[in-house]
């Protein structure tokens, strides 16, 4: 299923989040990143700067407390195909498309909205 996240109906990109962990609540996946991604690219590119290996462990204290804080400044919205918005915990892109080419670019969300995760599981088990 496609996701669209979006900063004050801004499209920022999208995502199918085609990797769940449902016990954590977490999805993630690809990014394809809008139009209007460039609009938050700076704040996400710090905390590649700050962990520069992906799953690494961050080098850089300082930059991963400024992205934090300017991330979670963010009024990013997530929503389902038909537009429906899904409650979220934490919205995150690594974002090494600089150093790994544009395919390095992944949505890793926290997912609070207990109707998504029922719909999700019908979904499952239907196919």
């Amino acid at each position: 299923m496609r996701h669209t996240l979006k900063l004050n109906g801004i499209i920022i990109g999208h995502s199918d989040l085609e990797e769940v962990d449902a016990l954590d609540r977490r999805v993630w996946g690809q990014f394809r990143p809008g139009l209007g991604y460039e609009l938050v690219q700076p704040i996400f590119r710090l905390f590649t700067e700050a962990t520069p290996m992906p799953g690494g462990e961050p080098r850089d204290q300082i930059k991963l407390a400024r992205y934090l804080a300017a991330r979670d400044a963010l009024p990013l919205e997530l929503v389902d195909d038909r537009g429906t918005p899904i409650a979220t915990a934490g919205i995150h892109i690594a974002d090494y498309s600089e150093s790994r080419g544009p395919e390095a670019l992944s949505l890793d969300v926290l997912i609070t909205d207990d109707a998504y995760w029922a719909a999700r599981a019908a979904r499952s088990a239907a196919v």
